[in-house]
């Protein structure tokens, strides 16, 4: 059912953790020692306790992990006493923070809490992430996911909506050098450079949302939800131009409505010229701080990238660093799925959404 501003109450992100952003860590790949002191730090800022929170969902991934049902196990890092409400998604976490929301929304729990988490150094990540892919026509052919997205940003290259320097350029913004000397370097994956792709990373995540009351209970400034909206383009990389996504635009248009105007966007690319299909579906202009985190590029912990985006957008307002904010999630390969928030500081009307 699409949502009008009058069905889609009031619900607010109040707190966002997570782990460091490291190449590996020593734990399992179920991510309890991860996510403890996630869950550890939401408490002690928000002044609650665990069975404060009326309902779970994680996102991660079994495959990734190496073991069948490792969101079970990770169930530890919570606590099973007394029994918990949870529910899981098998992708980014950001998707697990919309089943939250709708939780929420139905007037079922007040308060929830979305965790992800991954071990990337665990496994060969870009011939795993093989497996998103068809599993007919593609996954048999094992295309890593650099070498996919390789032939996407040539696609774009080719088609004159993009140029190898406006690739660095989105690069050099976050690494502290210049579009003109990260071009000298040596291809990784032609027309890829190392800076052109993400940096792997193990690593965890945690949002907490709330109702209206708890939420005023619980911060002073909560970060709004205003639009929420998630689309899907096919998986037939043949059937679609791999230059645009009109699953991002869809979404866009159904959350944010015409209103373009942010002070903050965090965008989940996980590769240079991903950010600039991005930025055009959604209607970005230059005045919008993009991705002051480092966005996927510097770090992308998988199966909490995307929730992690969220968090940060919703963090400047928390903070009082911003207004308004947008926060965009993906799953799947090349921008197969794609999710976008906004959120805002002073709870103006809903926008729209999917409930």
């Amino acid at each position: 059912m699409t949502s009008t501003h009058r069905e889609m109450p009031p619900i607010a992100v109040i707190g966002f953790a997570h782990s460091p952003h490291v190449d590996q860590t020593f734990g399992t790949t179920n991510g309890v020692e991860m996510l403890v002191p996630c869950f550890q730090k939401l408490y002690a800022d928000l002044g609650i306790v665990r069975t404060d929170i009326d309902f779970w969902c994680s996102g991660s991934s079994d495959y990734l992990a190496g073991r069948a049902f490792s969101f079970i196990s990770a169930i530890d890092s919570i606590g099973a006493v007394p029994p918990i409400n949870e529910s899981h998604v098998e992708m980014d976490a950001a998707w697990a923070l919309y089943e939250a929301w709708v939780k929420i929304a139905t007037g079922e729990v007040d308060v929830a809490l979305a965790y992800g988490f991954g071990k990337p150094s665990a496994s060969n990540t870009d011939q795993v992430l093989t497996l998103q892919t068809d599993p007919h026509t593609v996954a048999p052919l094992w295309p890593d996911a650099r070498s996919l997205a390789a032939l996407q940003a040539r696609a774009g290259i080719d088609s004159g909506a993009w140029t190898e320097a406006d690739m660095a350029a989105v690069a050099a913004r976050g690494n502290n050098t210049s579009a003109e000397e990260l071009l000298r370097s040596e291809y990784v994956a032609d027309p890829l450079r190392a800076h052109d792709t993400c940096r792997y990373t193990d690593g965890a995540a945690a949002i907490i949302i709330a109702s209206e009351h708890r939420a005023r209970e619980l911060v002073a400034n909560p970060a709004w939800i205003t639009g929420w909206d998630h689309r899907i383009d096919t998986p037939n990389f043949g059937s679609r131009d791999l230059t645009k996504s009109p699953s991002t635009k869809l979404a866009g248009d159904t959350a944010l409505g015409s209103n373009r105007q942010f002070d903050v966007a965090e965008l989940h690319a996980p590769y240079t010229h991903q950010e600039l299909i991005l930025k055009a579906e959604l209607g970005l202009d230059d005045s919008v701080l993009i991705n002051p985190s480092g966005g996927a590029l510097a770090a992308n912990p998988l199966f909490s990238a995307g929730l992690e985006r969220i968090g940060f957008a919703a963090t400047a307002i928390l903070n009082g660093d911003a207004d308004t904010a947008l926060a965009h999630a993906t799953s799947g390969p090349l921008l197969q799925q794609n999710m976008v928030v906004a959120l805002a500081g002073n709870k103006p009307e809903s926008r729209g959404g999917n409930i």
